[in-house]
């Protein structure tokens, strides 16, 4: 079985694996991660539980780690269907960049603006949001998503099943 060091990932993404607990990659994690710090499109799928967040996750901070810039604006934004999912997706890649130097936020809606606004303006790496709230802060010139160089759609199919297609175009 690969470890999380075979796969690439520098040694401050395996002490923040091996601090949540995890001591060898998922099946999702071992065929995507490689691929991902490769520079490649992955598509893939997974039953709940199996680590995809961290399949996407990891890559993307390394990425953004070993490819640093000076700017605030987020490099690497993370679509979700729903607001529970943007916090806890958000939550991890909070979790495995402790001590990185690479901020996450996520916004959705149902709660104030003014505090995600805070957050955009003192910069972050990484935004994780659902498709309106992105579009409310991206028409109001409180996110800028010209520097973005990596996109996931998480649970791009229901994202499609609950009607997000028109939000996601734009």
């Amino acid at each position: 079985m690969p470890s999380f060091q075979s796969l690439g990932l520098i040694a401050k993404l395996v002490k923040a694996v091996s601090a949540r607990g995890y001591t060898e990659p998922t099946p999702i994690q071992a065929k995507a991660i490689p691929a991902i710090l490769d520079g490649r499109d992955v598509m893939g799928g997974a039953q709940t539980g199996t680590g995809k967040t961290a399949a996407f996750a990891l890559p993307i901070l390394q990425h953004l780690f070993v490819n640093r810039s000076g700017g605030k604006a987020p490099r690497a934004l993370v679509l979700t269907p729903t607001r529970e999912l943007a916090a806890q997706v958000e939550e991890s890649i909070f979790g495995y960049s402790k001590g990185m130097g690479i901020y996450s936020c996520a916004i959705y809606g149902g709660v104030k603006m003014p505090p995600q606004v805070a957050k955009l303006r003192r910069g972050v790496g990484v935004v994780v949001a659902t498709p309106g709230r992105l579009l409310d802060h991206a028409s109001g010139g409180t996110v800028d998503l010209s520097c973005v160089e990596v996109l996931v759609l998480d649970e791009a199919d229901r994202m499609l099943d609950m009607g997000f297609m028109p939000d996601i175009r734009k």
